[in-house]
C-alpha cells in the first residue's frame, strides 16, 4: 500500500465506521424515532448525535496530536509542524461542530426543527446564557476557540502545552452535559466521563496523528501513550456504564447491548494494542502490516465513538438513584448520608474517578521507577517509598474515602478534608522525593523530544516554577490561601459545584505540598534558606494559620447560611457549632504535622551539621590542618605585633 494512501484511507475507514455505529446504535436503542409530542424533525433527531460524533473526532483530532507532538516528536521537525497543523484544523472543526451541535441541541430540546428566524436566534441566545447545559456549552465551544487560536500562533512547546490545556477544560465544560445531571450520582458519572472522553480523545488522535509521524521512535513512544489511555478509558467506561444501566441486570436491554458492542470493540482495540508492542513496531518501517493495523484500529475507534454517540442521545434503562425532595437533594443533588461517624468517615466510600486515576497512575509509576533503578543496580531508600505510599493512601481515603459523602453538607467534614489535603498528604509525599526519582529513573532523550523527564526538569527550572517554590511565596500563597479561599466567592463555588470542589483539592494539596517541599523537600528547586529561617517561616505560618482557625471557632455568623444551615440536619448540633467545630479542627490539626515539619527540619540541620564537620575532618587529615595551623599563625603574628608595640 502506498504510504501516501494510508492516511486518506484510515480518514474515511474512521468516519464511516463511525456513521454506521450510529446509525445502528439509534435503531438498537430507537432514540431517533418519531416522539409523540413536540417533534422537532427527522433532521434534528439523526443530526444531534451525527454531529456529535463528528465533533469528538475533532476534538480527538485536536487533543491527540498536541499530546504526539509535546511528548513524542522532536520539537521543530518536519513531523511536528505536521501534526500542529493537523491538531489547529482540528480545533476549527471542533469548534463549528461544538457551535452547531449547540443549535440542534436547543431544537430538540424546544422540540421545534432548525430554523433561521429573529425568535429562534433569540431563544437559542437566551438557552446559551440562562440554562446550565446552555452555558457548559459556551465555555465548550469558546474553550475550543481559544485552542484552536494559541495553537495558531504557537511558537513553542509552552503555548502547545497550554493549548492541551484549554482542550482539555473545554472537554470539562462539555462533559457535564448529557443524562447524567439528574441523579444522585452526577458526580461520579460526570468525572467518569471526562476521564473516558479526554483520554480516547488523546487515544483516537494520537493514532491519527501517527500516520503523520511515522518513525519507529515515535510509534513507540505512542504505544506507551495508547497503553495509558486504553486502560484509563476501560476503567472510567466501567465506572460511567455502571451508573448508567444501574448493574448486571440493564445489560439485557437496548442500551445495555450498545454497551457491550462497545466494550467489545475497546477489548479488540487492547488486542491490537498488543499486537503492535509484540510484534508490528519491530517490523517498522519497511512493513506496510502495520499500517494496515493502524487502519484497523482507527475503524474499531469509529465504531466506539458512533456507539457513544448514540448511547449519549439515549435514554438510559434506569435512573440509578432518583432524586427526592429533602433540603439535601435539592441543594446538592443527593441526599443527606448517615449522621456523622468516625466510622462513617473512615471506612466509607465516596467515589472520584478522577482522583481515584490519579492515586493508581501515582503508585504505578513510582513503583515502575523503584524497579527501574533496582534492575540497574541503583538503591532507593525504602522510607522514601513508604512515605510515598502512605501519602497516596491519606490521598484515597480524602477524596474517595467516607469524608467525601459529607464535604459538601458539613462545614466540619469539609474543614476536615481541606487540612489533610494542605497539611497531612503533602507531609508524606514530599519525603518520596518523586522528582528526584523520575530524573534517575527516566532516561533523557537526545533526539530533540521531549518525554516526561524534560517536562519535569523544564516546569522546575522555568520562571514561574521557581517562583510558586520559593520558600518565602510557597508560605505566602499557603497562609494567604485561608483566608482568600473561605472570605470570598471561592468559597460558594467549592461547596456548590463539583467542578469547585474538584478545583479545591488541586489548590490546597499543591499549595501544601511546595510550602511542604521548600522546607524539608529534597527534590530539585529554588535555593532553600538556612535550617534557622526554615523554623522561622514555619512558626510564623502556623502562627497565622492558627488564628484563622480561632477566627472561625470564634464566628457567630454562618459563611454560607443558605448552603450548610439548610441542609436539614438533625443531629442536635446546629451549622453554627459544625461551623465553630470546623475552626476548632483549623486550629487544632495543623499541630501534628507543624511538629512533624520542624522535627524534620531539626535533624536535616544536625545532618548538614555533622556532613559538613565530616568534610573539614577530611579536608585537614589530607592538608595536616592547614587551616587551624594558618589560624594559629595569624594569631601568633597578631600577638608579636602587640608585644612590639609595648
Amino acid at each position: 500500500m502506498p504510504a501516501r494512501a494510508i492516511a486518506p484511507l484510515a480518514a474515511v475507514s474512521l468516519v464511516v465506521a463511525g456513521l454506521a455505529a450510529v446509525l445502528v446504535g439509534l435503531a438498537v436503542t430507537g432514540a431517533a424515532q418519531t416522539p409523540l409530542l413536540l417533534d422537532p424533525g427527522a433532521f434534528v433527531r439523526y443530526g444531534v448525535p451525527i454531529v456529535a460524533l463528528l465533533t469528538s473526532l475533532a476534538a480527538a483530532a485536536t487533543l491527540g496530536p498536541l499530546v504526539l507532538a509535546l511528548f513524542a516528536v522532536p520539537v521543530g521537525s518536519p513531523a511536528f509542524e505536521r501534526l500542529l497543523r493537523l491538531a489547529g484544523v482540528g480545533a476549527t472543526v471542533w469548534t463549528l461542530g461544538e457551535l452547531f451541535d449547540a443549535l440542534l441541541g436547543y431544537a430538540q430540546a424546544i422540540g421545534s426543527p432548525l430554523r433561521l428566524d429573529a425568535t429562534f436566534g433569540a431563544g437559542f441566545w437566551q438557552y446559551l446564557t440562562d440554562t446550565d447545559a446552555g452555558l457548559s456549552r459556551l465555555w465548550g465551544i469558546g474553550l475550543a476557540a481559544a485552542a484552536a487560536i494559541v495553537i495558531a500562533f504557537a511558537s513553542g512547546p509552552w503555548l502547545l502545552a497550554g493549548a492541551v490545556v484549554l482542550a482539555a477544560a473545554a472537554l470539562v465544560a462539555l462533559s457535564q452535559l448529557g443524562h447524567q445531571g439528574g441523579t444522585a450520582d452526577h458526580d461520579v458519572a460526570w468525572g467518569g466521563l471526562f476521564l473516558h472522553v479526554a483520554f480516547a480523545a488523546a487515544w483516537l488522535g494520537g493514532l491519527g496523528g501517527l500516520l503523520l509521524a511515522r518513525d519507529k521512535p515515535i510509534v513507540e513512544r505512542y504505544s506507551s501513550i495508547a497503553l495509558v489511555c486504553f486502560l484509563v478509558v476501560a476503567g472510567s467506561g466501567i465506572v460511567s456504564a455502571w451508573v448508567r444501566i444501574g448493574g448486571f441486570a440493564g445489560l439485557a436491554t437496548s442500551y445495555g447491548a450498545i454497551v457491550v458492542i462497545k466494550a467489545v470493540a475497546l477489548l479488540a482495540l487492547g488486542a491490537l494494542g498488543v499486537v503492535h508492542r509484540a510484534w508490528a513496531i519491530r517490523r517498522l518501517p519497511r512493513r506496510t502490516a502495520f499500517w494496515g493495523i493502524v487502519v484497523g484500529e482507527l475503524a474499531l475507534m469509529g465504531i466506539a465513538s458512533g456507539m457513544g454517540a448514540a448511547l449519549a442521545s439515549s435514554a438510559p434503562p434506569v435512573d440509578p438513584t432518583p432524586l427526592g425532595t429533602s433540603p439535601s437533594e435539592l441543594l446538592t443533588g443527593s441526599p443527606l448520608p448517615p449522621d456523622p461517624s468516625a466510622a462513617h468517615y473512615f471506612f466509607g466510600v465516596a467515589l472520584d474517578p478522577i482522583w481515584l486515576a490519579i492515586v493508581l497512575a501515582g503508585g504505578a509509576f513510582y513503583l515502575v521507577g523503584v524497579i527501574r533503578l533496582a534492575r540497574r543496580g541503583d538503591r532507593w531508600p525504602v522510607l522514601r517509598t513508604v512515605s510515598w505510599f502512605a501519602g497516596l493512601l491519606a490521598l484515597l481515603w480524602a477524596t474517595n474515602g467516607g469524608i467525601g459523602a459529607y464535604v459538601d453538607k458539613l462545614f466540619s467534614a469539609h474543614m476536615i478534608m481541606h487540612m489533610a489535603l494542605g497539611m497531612l498528604i503533602p507531609v508524606l509525599l514530599v519525603p518520596g522525593a518523586p522528582v528526584t526519582l523520575a530524573l534517575r529513573a527516566i532516561a533523557p532523550r537526545k533526539d530533540g523530544s521531549r518525554g516526561a523527564r524534560e517536562w519535569i526538569l523544564a516546569a522546575v527550572h522555568s520562571r514561574y516554577g521557581r517562583f510558586i517554590a520559593n520558600p518565602y511565596v510557597a508560605a505566602v500563597i499557603f497562609v494567604l490561601s485561608l483566608w482568600v479561599f473561605y472570605y470570598t466567592p471561592l468559597f460558594r463555588w467549592a461547596a456548590t459545584t463539583h467542578l469547585g470542589h474538584e478545583w479545591m483539592i488541586v489548590h490546597f494539596l499543591i499549595s501544601g505540598y511546595l510550602f511542604t517541599q521548600s522546607l524539608i523537600g529534597v527534590d530539585p528547586g529554588p535555593a532553600r534558606p538556612a535550617h534557622a529561617v526554615r523554623l522561622v517561616i514555619l512558626l510564623a505560618t502556623m502562627a497565622v494559620h492558627a488564628f484563622f482557625g480561632l477566627a472561625v471557632m470564634s464566628s457567630t455568623g454562618l459563611l454560607l447560611a443558605d448552603w450548610f444551615g439548610a441542609m436539614g440536619w438533625d443531629t442536635g448540633v446546629s451549622a453554627l457549632q459544625d461551623q465553630q467545630r470546623a475552626g476548632g479542627i483549623a486550629w487544632s490539626v495543623g499541630e501534628l504535622p507543624t511538629l512533624a515539619l520542624a522535627i524534620a527540619v531539626a535533624i536535616q540541620w544536625a545532618r548538614t551539621d555533622t556532613r559538613e564537620q565530616r568534610r573539614l575532618d577530611r579536608k585537614a587529615d589530607r592538608d595536616g590542618d592547614a587551616d587551624l595551623e594558618a589560624y594559629n599563625a595569624m594569631l601568633a603574628r597578631v600577638a608579636a605585633r602587640d608585644d612590639d608595640a609595648d
